[in-house]
């Protein structure tokens, strides 16, 4: 017999248990004989599932079976498919919590001009256009690292390029979604300073992009055109004067004490593994609560991954408002899905498969408790910018770089991303923070990783506990202490606004 605490059944209304350690045929195990090889991080059955029954784990549905299964039978994909979500008419406001008391905490930040507050202190050279992102680069490379000492008060250069702004109609979504994330990045408070640099021609031109977002050229926000400044030398030369004009004012700024209310987290889960919806996500939600209850913002994102999981949001909804924009951004994609040939039932990717996760409600159930409990006070198209304090969603994909511009458009100046099979991701200008599902993978890639949540698997801590350690760190690391990605360098590629429309 092995020990019972080689399965883990979340609760008591479960038809399955998690294995935390391979479980192989003839196992006994919590009163279970082990039917079939079970990998970590899989499901076992707890019971015998006739074929056409709905599975449970969480206490939620997030299957059916799709043939008989054993008691003590491995539980995936090879028997288990999704069933329709139904959200239905949930009460608003009924799924809300408050397990924690008023927090007081305080960050070292950058106080900006116009009173908000950032985290970092970059300089941003944002191209409006494909056609000015290799000038871009240019621009960058005139600065290595070894000048950029000057300016110890700076923490760097941050491009900002992408692969769209022509080709495309003058107006509509596909423009307007382009512009208002650049909008976002290029007011973002974790810039001192930006320089926008157009090719001259494109449909997202330099003054028409800023008119678009309500800003103007000053002496922070510097713009200059590639055919105006006479071809890509004089250009480079042009934006080096520029940029160190934006770097000394930049190195003027100094971290000062700012409240914790002033904090917008961008949360974010990939490469998941059945684990993280165990230990990683519910202790994000832990510190995702104590950030809201400190005065904060929390964003969670990524529609087509609460897909199942819904009507645990909506039972949250402040009020019907809330709940009715909810319902229409699943309605949207559930429409644009169709129209392109998919199903939201495609997600989870191999990876997620590989990890034991059978079904997106699996996924989406998980990737809901990253939210934590609080109510959700408003939901946001992508990239808009967030007008209020306390738990919001944002529509965006579930592709993270995709998700995480969006966010850190809508004001995210703080991002905690939770992963089980080792992401490596990270993003600019917001330090972007690692929290790994279990142990082996933190020990292994543990240069990626800025606290390992697996502790709760081995008992070593609580959810609690794990989420008061996540909530301190994102304090250490907004004032100041690198996030595993940016010792790694990462965020200048990562840069991934969402594309909508026809590409002409």
């Amino acid at each position: 017999m092995i020990p019972s605490a080689s399965i883990l059944r979340l609760h008591h209304d479960d038809d399955v248990a998690v294995a935390t350690c391979r479980l192989n045929v003839g196992d006994a195990v919590a009163g279970l004989t082990v039917a079939t090889d079970i990998p970590p991080g899989h499901k076992v059955a707890t019971r015998a599932l006739p074929a056409g029954a709905i599975v449970r784990k969480y206490g939620q549905p997030i299957g059916v079976a799709t043939r008989d299964i054993k008691a003590g039978e491995h539980v995936h994909v090879h028997n288990l498919a999704a069933v329709q979500s139904t959200s239905g008419q949930v009460q608003t406001g009924s799924g809300s919590s408050s397990p924690h008391d008023a927090v007081k905490a305080t960050f070292q930040g950058f106080r900006r001009a116009d009173g908000r507050a950032g985290t970092r202190n970059y300089v941003g050279i944002v191209a409006t256009v494909n056609c000015s992102a290799t000038v871009v680069r240019k621009i960058i490379d005139r600065f290595p690292e070894s000048s950029l000492a000057a300016y110890p008060h700076v923490d760097g250069l941050v491009p900002v390029t992408h692969s769209s702004g022509c080709g495309m109609p003058a107006s509509g979504p596909g423009i307007e979604l382009l512009q208002r994330t650049l909008g976002g990045f290029i007011r973002h408070a974790n810039f001192a300073g930006v320089l926008v640099v157009g090719l001259g021609c494109e449909v997202n031109e330099v003054d028409r992009l800023l008119a678009s977002q309500d800003l103007a050229a000053g002496t922070s926000l510097r713009t200059m055109t590639i055919q105006g400044a006479g071809g890509t030398g004089k250009a480079v030369e042009q934006a080096q004067a520029i940029v160190r004009e934006l770097l000394e004012q930049a190195s003027q700024s100094r971290r000062e004490e700012i409240p914790a209310s002033e904090l917008t987290l961008g949360l974010q889960c990939g490469g998941s593994d059945s684990y993280s919806g165990m230990t990683a996500n519910p202790a994000l939600g832990y510190a995702a609560d104590m950030l809201v209850h400190a005065g904060g913002t929390v964003i969670l994102a990524e529609t087509p991954e609460i897909y199942g999981a819904e009507s645990l949001l909506l039972q949250r909804a402040a009020d019907e408002n809330v709940a009715r924009d909810l319902r229409g951004l699943i309605e949207w994609w559930l429409d644009h899905a169709r129209r392109n040939g998919a199903s939201l039932d495609n997600n989870p990717s191999p990876g997620n498969i590989a990890g034991g996760l059978s079904t997106i409600l699996e996924k989406s159930l998980g990737a809901v408790a990253k939210s934590g409990t609080s109510p959700l006070r408003g939901v946001f198209p992508y990239a808009a910018n967030i007008d209020r304090h306390g738990f919001v969603f944002m529509d965006s994909p579930g592709y993270d770089p995709c998700s995480v511009t969006g966010e850190i458009a809508a004001g995210a100046n703080m991002i905690c991303f939770t992963t089980g099979r080792g992401s490596v991701f990270g993003a600019k200008p917001a330090p972007s923070i690692k929290l790994a599902s279990n142990s082996e993978m933190a020990a292994r890639m543990s240069d990626d990783i800025d606290y390992d949540c697996g502790t709760v698997l081995s008992g070593a801590k609580t959810l609690p506990e794990c989420g008061e350690g996540i909530f301190r760190l994102l304090l250490d690391t907004a004032s100041g202490k690198k996030s595993a990605s940016e010792s790694n360098g990462f965020g200048d590629l990562e840069f991934v606004p969402w594309q909508l429309g026809i590409t002409l």
